[in-house]
C-alpha cells in the first residue's frame, strides 16, 4: 500500500464520512472514493458499508484497520522523529488550552519550556471546549492542555500536570448546597447541564444513556458551549454541572455553590498531542512540563 492509500483508509475509518475525510486530507470527496475503491478491488471485498446516511467498517475493513493503525503510527512517528532529530528543537510550538486550570498549567509549562529551549517560539491559543480536539486533529495546534485521558487511536496523552478533586456546581439555593458532599448517584436526581466532555466515560456505559455507577439514569439537561455560560445557567437554577476544584477559585460566584464529590477519582490535566505528529518540540515540551517528583495536587 502507498502511504496516501493508508492515510486515506485510516482517515475514513476515523471520520466514517467521505466529506469530512476529504476536508481533513485536503482532497476532493471523489478522490477519497477513488482511493477506497482501488483498495477494495485489491482486497477483493468491501472495506466499508455505505448507505445514504452512514458509513461503517466491514469486518474485513475493521481487521485491516486494527492491523494497519499501529504500523502506520510507528512509521509516522519514526519519520517525524528523524526529521525532528535533524532539525533540533526550533521553530514554533503551538500550545492550546481549555479553561482556567489549563491556562495556569500552560503558563507554568511554557515558562519551563522557554527556559530550556530559548530558540523555540511558543504560540499560545485558547481553545473553546467544543473546538479544542478538532483544532488539534486539524493540525492548527501541536499540543492541547486539557482533561486527561483523551481517548482515541490517534491521540497520545502526556504526563499529569495537575490532579484535583471533583466538585458539583449547584445553584446557591439548591438543597445540595447545604450538604458537605455529594455522590455520583445524586446526579440521577437533578438535571445535569451538557457541554463537550462534561461527563467522563467511566460514569456511563458505552453506547447507552448516561448512567450512574449504580445504573440510575442521568437526565441530560440544556447545552452550553463555554464554561462561563454553564455557570450562568447553574446560577439561574437551570441545572448542575461537575467541575474540577480549580473552579472554586477561578470562577467564584455568589449564585453558585461548589460541593465536593466523595466517590469520584480526581480530575487529571495534562498535555495531549496527535501520536502521528510527535516531534522534538512536543517531546521537549512534555519533558519540561512534567512535574517532579509527582503531580501537583490542587
Amino acid at each position: 500500500m502507498e502511504r496516501y492509500e493508508m492515510e486515506t483508509f485510516l482517515a475514513l475509518a476515523d471520520e466514517l464520512h467521505f466529506g469530512r475525510t476529504a476536508v481533513r486530507l485536503r482532497v476532493t470527496t471523489a478522490r477519497v472514493s477513488q482511493v477506497i475503491g482501488k483498495l477494495e478491488r485489491r482486497v477483493g471485498a468491501p472495506l466499508f458499508e455505505r448507505t445514504s446516511r452512514s458509513v461503517a467498517l466491514t469486518p474485513i475493513g475493521q481487521r485491516l484497520h486494527d492491523d494497519l493503525r499501529p504500523a502506520f503510527d510507528r512509521l509516522e512517528a519514526a519519520l517525524a522523529a528523524a526529521v525532528a532529530a535533524g532539525r533540533g528543537v526550533s521553530g514554533t510550538l503551538r500550545v492550546g488550552f481549555v479553561g482556567a486550570a489549563a491556562e495556569q498549567l500552560m503558563v507554568r509549562a511554557t515558562d519551563a519550556f522557554r527556559l530550556r529551549h530559548p530558540g523555540c517560539e511558543v504560540a499560545v491559543r485558547e481553545a473553546p471546549m467544543d473546538e479544542a480536539l478538532a483544532r488539534l486533529r486539524a493540525d492548527t495546534l501541536d499540543v492541547l492542555i486539557a482533561c486527561l485521558p483523551l481517548a482515541g487511536p490517534d491521540l497520545a496523552n502526556g504526563p499529569v500536570l495537575l490532579s484535583e478533586p471533583r466538585m458539583l456546581a449547584v445553584p446557591a439555593g439548591h438543597a445540595f448546597a447545604a450538604r458537605g458532599w455529594v455522590s455520583v448517584e445524586d446526579l440521577a436526581r437533578v438535571e445535569v447541564l451538557q457541554a463537550p466532555c462534561s461527563l467522563p466515560d467511566h460514569w456511563r456505559e458505552p453506547g447507552s444513556p448516561r448512567l450512574t455507577p449504580g445504573g440510575l439514569a442521568i437526565e441530560a439537561g440544556r447545552s452550553a458551549a463555554t464554561f462561563p455560560e454553564i455557570l450562568a445557567m447553574v446560577g439561574a437554577g437551570l441545572g448542575v454541572f461537575p467541575v474540577g476544584a480549580h473552579a472554586t477559585r477561578a470562577y467564584e460566584r455568589s449564585d453558585v455553590t461548589f460541593v465536593p464529590f466523595h466517590d469520584t477519582p480526581p480530575l487529571d490535566w495534562g498535555p495531549v498531542w496527535r501520536a502521528s505528529r510527535v516531534n522534538a518540540r512536543i517531546r521537549a515540551f512534555a519533558e519540561a512540563a512534567a512535574p517532579a517528583p509527582r503531580a501537583v495536587r490542587a
